[in-house]
């Protein structure tokens, strides 16, 4: 039996999981222009979102996975409130903010930590059990494929609300030039607020399918983190579009890289991609010189 269909098949799965991280990091990075560190954490509290909602409260799955979003969503945006907004507004640089955000990712996974324990925990006997389907010779699940289904999902949706609504125009135009929307009158408060409430959710809902997928641990968030920034970076930082194709490049070339050398290079595949690209094109794909 050939191994390339599953090869295709992990390569989608592991890039839709990347998209999610991306996507959310790439739409924040876009009207703060800063690397919003805390982001990787997001997903962390998502997974054990649903992990105290439905392992230890009991709550129908559906209930716990949409509490476990609103968790997610929630801190990302107070994290925006209560950290990042009134750094923006004492003219802090975006090292101070980087910094910033590299604390509020340390504190909350160690809070996570803290709360829950550093053991690895599952959410699968949330779901009741099913059997794996087979496509062309390939397995996947019924997580994975909703994993995927979600992310394409998300990017049209994303996509559609950046293009074709009235929010969309401003945050174009924040991200554009912040001080000249000010001048025309745009609130680029509100608009920075609720650009991370959409990249919070995005992040929420990686680290719940990636916790129904293998697991959960407070650490989780940081490779999540790493792979999203590097799919972000070869995509081009602020686009959603590059962010998706960034992710799925990436998912690829981990997975086909693999065929030919041990697993535990799988990372140093993803970051000599990521000099690659810092070399030779900076700007990412589809990014603005």
């Amino acid at each position: 039996m050939s191994i390339v269909p599953q090869i295709i098949i992990n390569s989608i799965i592991a890039g839709s999981l990347y998209a999610l991280v991306a996507m959310g990091f790439s739409l924040i990075y876009s009207v703060t222009k800063f690397f919003n560190l805390a982001h990787g954490v997001l997903a962390a509290v998502g997974g054990y979102g649903v992990f105290f909602f439905g392992r230890m409260l009991g709550l129908p799955v559906m209930v716990a996975v949409a509490l476990g979003i609103l968790i997610a969503t929630l801190v990302g945006w107070l994290l925006e409130r209560c950290v990042f907004s009134p750094l923006r507004s004492r003219k802090s640089s975006a090292l101070v903010l980087l910094v910033a955000s590299l604390g509020a990712f340390t504190a909350i996974q160690a809070l996570i930590a803290l709360l829950f324990g550093s053991q690895f925990l599952t959410l699968a006997p949330i779901l009741e059990g099913g059997s794996p389907f087979t496509v062309a010779g390939a397995t996947i699940t019924d997580v994975q494929i909703v994993l995927v289904g979600t992310a394409l999902a998300a990017f049209v949706c994303v996509w559609l609300i950046l293009k074709k609504t009235s929010f969309g125009k401003v945050v174009r135009a924040t991200a554009d030039d912040e001080e000249v929307a000010k001048i025309v009158g745009i609130n680029t408060h509100k608009v920075i607020g609720k650009t991370f409430v959409i990249g919070s959710m995005l992040a929420g809902m990686a680290g719940i399918l990636s916790g129904f997928d293998t697991g959960i641990e407070p650490i989780m968030g940081l490779p999540l983190l790493l792979k999203g920034v590097i799919a972000a970076i070869i995509g081009g930082m602020g686009s959603v579009p590059g962010a998706l194709l960034g992710a799925y490049l990436l998912g690829f070339s981990e997975n086909v890289g693999v065929w030919f050398i041990p697993g535990e290079w799988k990372d140093a595949i993803s970051f000599s991609i990521l000099i690659l690209f810092l070399l030779l094109r900076p700007f990412g794909i589809l990014g603005r010189k």
